[in-house]
């Protein structure tokens, strides 16, 4: 078994159980067979790219599935006011950045040092 296969496999059975299926379910809703299915999870079957957007719909991470990175999500992403420092800190020269970049360092360290009191 190729172990890049394994893996996806795995991850794929995750995906099913986070969303609440069985096997059989899972394979009936993506309409393949569930030994297929099994195949898949067990990682002794390639997963084809049509299977993962019908499983896309049911509510499965497929990015997850393929390279084991989660899709972000509204908690992983950034703040509306964090976006726009990074809005802002990409529109300054090079080394402005490298200025600014030094100027939140300090002051993160400083309010760090002042909170671990």
């Amino acid at each position: 078994m190729h172990h890049s296969r394994v893996m996806i496999g795995a991850r794929l059975q995750l995906e099913r159980q986070r969303v609440g299926l069985t096997q059989g379910e899972f394979a009936e809703k993506i309409g393949i067979a569930k030994r297929t299915l099994a195949g898949y999870e067990g990682g002794t079957s390639d997963i084809g790219a049509s299977v993962l957007e019908v499983a896309r719909g049911l509510g499965v991470d497929v990015l997850f599935v393929v390279s084991g990175v989660r899709t972000p999500t509204p908690e992983t992403t950034l703040s509306e006011h964090e976006a726009q420092l990074v809005e802002d800190f990409r529109k300054m020269r090079s080394a402005d950045q490298g200025s600014a970049q030094r100027l939140v360092s300090a002051l993160a360290e400083t309010s760090a040092r002042y909170d671990a009191e």
